[in-house]
């Protein structure tokens, strides 16, 4: 009978191992959610940048690297 018992008590565990890694995932993935949509929310409330008066429109375009 101790067989069937550590049998019983292995099996058990390992179901409670997998359900708490499976609700351990769900939470991330709605943490994620979460996260991906106030960003998304936060780039959207930001001002779109002015044109700078008095200025040609080619400046700012390019960023010389070898400098």
């Amino acid at each position: 009978m101790s067989d069937v018992g550590s049998i019983a008590q292995l099996s058990t565990t390992m179901a409670e191992t997998g359900n708490r890694q499976a609700v351990g995932v769900a939470v991330l993935k709605k943490a994620q959610e979460i996260q991906s949509s106030t960003a998304t929310a936060l780039i959207e409330a930001l001002p779109q940048p002015q044109a700078a008066p008095n200025l040609p429109s080619h400046l700012g375009n390019r960023i010389n690297t070898t400098a």
